[in-house]
């Protein structure tokens, strides 16, 4: 079992909505209003009236092979629109409830 945290631009978050539909995942924590400034360029976004974008976060667990497959998916949609801002980092669930 895997855990998948997505920070995104909330400009796409069809886009990685449909990701997760596509794998069949169902289950997912999402955060709507998520502040924050990326590491590699682009602009904060911060929902202040400098810096009005806002991103969104989402927490999806999957088994390892989709997980996989979700972390590519989102890579492909990055290398589509880099400047909109969108990081995924994926570890080891050891346990769940």
């Amino acid at each position: 079992m895997r855990a998948v945290f997505i920070a995104f631009n909330q400009v796409l978050t069809d886009e990685v909505l449909s990701a997760i539909g596509q794998l069949g995942l169902q289950g997912y924590t999402r955060w709507p209003d998520a502040l924050g400034s990326g590491s590699r360029g682009g602009e904060p976004h911060l929902g202040t009236h400098t810096w009005p974008a806002l991103n969104s976060a989402m927490l999806v667990m999957a088994e390892d092979t989709t997980a996989t497959q979700l972390m590519q998916r989102l890579k492909k949609l990055d290398e589509r629109s880099p400047q909109q801002g969108l990081r995924a980092f994926m570890w080891a669930v050891e346990d769940t409830i």
